[in-house]
């Protein structure tokens, strides 16, 4: 058996009782590995990852590993994401245009699942409160191409201020123990200790107070977690149906291998029945908790509507901005565009004001405004899709290869009547990045910070998250 702590073996044998075997010799299994594919893409077929099955509560998982230095992952055609973590998304479903608030998002698996549902439209808001996991969420919805997200960097008590009422749905996958990640993060135990789970209780049921504050009457609340700690399950929706009488569960549909929620350990309320639990012995993937719950209030007073964000382009922004779009992109209609200093970006019309808010990514990133000049971003190569642009190259294995290497490259022989200026590369229908034709030699705008060089059988992974 895995080298769990004494107090969590004593803990579990008492609750899972004859399961507490197969639970215990789950540990010592393989990680399961699995991904999405981005429907958001052009061309969603898979160019360079091998799957085995597709997973099946996932509209869009497949079993497999999802390399991170492959075409597929740089492209943003896949997001690497444990299986039993797909449900959530599966759960929330949101559609297009609905306002959603994915309020402990990083590292960006939950959001940029739910962005796959909402197909562009509608407002994301992407919320982590810590400021480093937040930078690594706002890169992960740059490269699956979501152009309708604000990725926010708050508390849930600042949030709440912002947006009372806001929501027509709310993911919350709160932040717990991580029983459920023993198996695929060792280190993970070390923090554990009996009191623990009763700890992070008392700081969800603290951010769900906030959480209610931000949904909209007849919204939906999604919550889980990663742990199998009753104290942060069962226990946590039968304190949150106690204190919101006009919150009601939603019965969840269960897979092969899937378990109701365990009305024993709260308390006997037969309601919690209508949750889901994914154990690692009965399920591939790790380990999970999820309830769905409506919210329909008899006598609420409606909130506000907050001021709608406006443009604040100079004239002469605007200018350079206009004279790229032309060229390029002739029929692209962005949303409302806002200047940050140099960089610009457009959020979706109905985008609330930003004044308050520490945004990371504000919708899509458009660009850079040099002297006298406008540069796009990869933000923008990888979200639109090709038949956009007016000026693109299709690279070829090797050509890819030079450019996520950073290298400038000259056009074949063979290639003719291609004019100087910006162009989108790209490969397998999908967009790489820009590069900048100056006299058929191919400058190379591949971001520095993600350049890496493209080793034969290289087996280095994308980040397995969630």
């Amino acid at each position: 058996m895995a080298e769990l702590p004494t107090d969590y073996q004593t803990k579990y044998r008492q609750l899972m009782g004859d399961d507490a075997d197969e639970f215990f010799a789950a540990f010592d299994q393989p990680v399961v590995k699995a991904f999405r594919i981005n429907p958001l893409k052009a061309n969603q077929q898979l160019y360079d990852t091998p799957t085995s099955g597709q997973v099946p509560w996932g509209k869009w998982g497949y079993f497999g590993v999802a390399k991170g230095h492959s075409v597929d992952h740089t492209t943003g055609l896949i997001y690497s994401q444990e299986p039993s973590a797909q449900l959530v998304g599966e759960l929330a479903q949101p559609q297009p245009g609905e306002r959603v608030l994915d309020l402990a998002a990083a590292p960006g698996g939950k959001s940029t699942h739910l962005a796959s549902f909402m197909n562009q439209q509608g407002l994301l808001v992407s919320n982590e409160i810590f400021r480093k996991r937040a930078q690594i969420l706002s890169e992960n919805i740059e490269r699956f191409g979501v152009q309708n997200a604000l990725v926010t960097n708050h508390s849930p008590q600042e949030l709440s201020k912002k947006f009372p009422q806001y929501f027509d749905r709310i993911v919350l996958d709160a932040p717990c123990s991580g029983e459920g990640m023993f198996r695929k993060d060792p280190d993970a135990m070390q923090y554990w200790h009996k009191d623990y789970p009763a700890e992070n209780a008392t700081r969800q049921r603290e951010i769900l107070v906030e959480t209610m504050k931000m949904l909209k009457p007849g919204g939906t609340l999604v919550y889980s977690t990663c742990t199998f700690a009753p104290e942060e399950d069962e226990q946590i929706i039968a304190w949150l149906l106690a204190e919101y009488p006009d919150l009601h569960l939603v019965d969840v549909p269960k897979h092969d291998g899937m378990s109701d929620g365990r009305p024993a350990w709260a308390d006997g309320n037969p309601e919690l029945a209508k949750t889901v639990r994914l154990f690692p012995q009965s399920v591939a993937g790790e380990g999970h908790f999820m309830a769905k719950l409506q919210y329909q209030p008899t006598d609420v007073v409606p909130a506000k509507e907050p001021k709608l964000a406006k443009t604040n382009l100079t004239a002469e922004q605007r200018q350079y901005w206009e004279k790229f779009q032309q060229r390029l992109l002739p029929n692209y209609q962005p949303g409302v565009l806002l200047a940050f200093g140099d960089q610009l970006y457009a959020v979706p019309t109905g985008t609330p004001d930003l004044k308050g808010l520490q945004v990371l990514r504000a919708g899509l990133h458009l660009g850079t405004f040099k002297k006298k000049r406008f540069e796009p971003s990869l933000a923008l190569a990888l979200a639109l899709h090709p038949d956009q642009f007016t000026q693109r190259y299709t690279l070829n294995d090797e050509g890819w290869r030079q450019y996520v290497h950073g290298d400038t490259f000259m056009l074949p022989s063979s290639v003719e009547n291609l004019t100087n200026g910006w162009y989108l590369l790209e490969l397998n229908g999908n967009g790489v990045g820009f590069g900048k034709l100056v006299n058929r030699q191919m400058k190379n705008f591949y971001p520095k910070g993600l350049r890496f060089i493209v080793h034969e059988n290289q087996t280095n992974l994308a980040d397995d998250i969630y």
